[in-house]
């Protein structure tokens, strides 16, 4: 059988590698399917270009893969419109965050055959072998599909216990020479980055998370080690992005991960998901040795009280120390911060502005943008239940027209004056950080001509 997997364009100049495409990839091309990759994210293809593609191309399936957002919904539903018009049309299958909670509601808007909910590597393979012997999905766990207008979802599957068994992704069916390009904090301009995971799943549940698989399920250092080692060999990689949900998901964990890359001699920039309250002083002293250079911060808000509204596990306290301590330790933090959750107000907004000001250490632009309640997170239904939001489809097709705007209000202020507040906030923090950049550039431009400073490269944007 021949597979088409299906990467869309978001816009980016320099895309994040597709990581969920290139874990089902692998497991296919194991098992002996004959797969090929879509990149309209590299070429920047019109829609149209995969009607054409897909009929001068015979495929036995396709398969889009897309997280919660306005952008990847609507892109989704362009994408499935140049699929649905093709002349040779492909057994059509959707999957990722943003179709699990929803099924049924996505199958109907994309007239797609199958929804596959929540990890697909098992459920994808048992799919495609039903399709390949015309059996019927009827009795396959973990996906909703479609018989004619009738459509069905059934029982979902068990998650995948033993991660190291899964294969590394498929980099070798994917422009990686394009994927290395990605700019990263502290990346030099000879480095080239890749993501990697190490573990999937999170041990918290925020408020506003749409991750609905429980628990986490990390991988031994052993595989870790081996999927780096072969990023370095085969694609050159010298910077690793851990995109999962959290590296630093215990004390021992994230101090047993860097002893064993300190160990294996990796010598390799790298940057991960953190907890603040996993933020001590001898653990951040091990993460530096290791390799570690940024660390990514979910803070979200900086008040008590708003921070147990959002089931955070975190208090401010917690915060500051963290943050200080891995600044002494010599790596960058990275600070998120949303506005907007049960219980905010303007107070509680400008606590955060002041906290990213304080702490600013120029690594990234850091602005803060609205809590969107997306489908799948406790925050949904709670929208739902109080009649703040209908339905999956109000959501996507009313409220949630862009990320940096509100789509459903939890707080007692208006619209309006909601926006207002964002306004006046963002205003300074993006102040704050285009002066220290021109600061900076203004003390380059006098090295440069009042000292002479030969080691000067030219006026660089990156």
């Amino acid at each position: 059988m021949r597979i088409l997997l299906v990467v869309y364009d978001n816009g980016s100049y320099i895309h994040w590698f597709p990581q969920g495409l290139a874990y089902i990839a692998a497991v296919l091309k194991k098992e002996g399917y004959e797969v090929e990759i879509y990149n309209q994210d590299k070429h920047h293809y019109p829609d149209e270009h995969l009607t054409d593609f897909l009929n001068k191309n015979s495929f036995d399936a396709v398969g889009v893969s897309v997280i919660a957002g306005y952008y990847q919904y609507r892109k989704l539903l362009k994408l499935s419109d140049a699929i649905n018009k093709s002349k040779q049309r492909p057994f059509y299958i959707i999957g990722g965050h943003g179709p699990t909670p929803e099924p049924v509601f996505f199958l109907k808007k994309t007239n797609a055959d199958v929804v596959v909910m929540g990890e697909g590597e098992v459920t994808v393979l048992e799919l495609l072998e039903a399709l390949s012997n015309r059996k019927p999905p009827a009795g396959i766990k973990g996906i909703a599909f479609r018989d004619g207008d009738e459509i069905t979802v059934n029982e979902r599957r068990s998650l995948i216990s033993d991660v190291d068994k899964i294969p590394f992704p498929a980099h070798d069916l994917f422009p990686i020479d394009y994927y290395r390009l990605l700019r990263t904090p502290h990346a030099s301009n000879n480095d080239f980055a890749m993501p990697v995971l190490s573990g999937r799943g999170c041990t918290f549940n925020c408020n506003f998370c749409y991750r609905m698989d429980e628990g986490f399920r990390q991988r031994s250092s052993e595989n870790i080690i081996e999927e780096i080692k072969r990023l370095k060999r085969d694609y050159g990689i010298t910077y690793v992005v851990f995109s999962d949900e959290l590296l630093m998901s215990s004390l021992n964990r994230t101090a047993g991960l860097c002893t064993d890359f300190i160990k294996a001699k990796l010598n390799i920039k790298w940057a991960c998901n953190g907890r603040l309250n996993y933020a001590k002083p001898d653990v951040l002293k091990l993460m530096k040795e290791a390799g570690c250079v940024f660390i990514n911060y979910g803070i979200e808000a900086m008040d008590d009280q708003i921070l147990k509204n959002m089931n955070k596990a975190l208090t401010t306290n917690q915060i500051i120390k963290g943050v200080e301590a891995t600044l002494e330790a010599g790596i960058s933090p990275g600070y998120n911060i949303i506005f907007g959750n049960i219980g905010e107000n303007r107070d509680t907004l400008n606590k955060g502005v002041d906290f990213l000001l304080k702490y600013d250490d120029g690594a990234q632009m850091r602005t803060i943008r609205p809590v969107t309640p997306y489908p799948g997170s406790p925050l949904y239904y709670h929208a739902i239940e109080k009649g703040l939001c209908k339905d999956c489809e109000d959501f996507y097709e009313h409220k949630h027209v862009n990320s940096d705007l509100l789509s459903v209000n939890f707080t007692e202020l208006s619209d309006d004056e909601f926006h207002e507040a964002l306004c006046e906030a963002n205003t300074r923090l993006l102040t704050n950080y285009y002066e220290k950049n021109l600061n900076e550039a203004l003390v380059q431009t006098k090295k440069l001509y009042l000292e002479k400073d030969a080691s000067f490269r030219g006026f660089r944007q990156t």
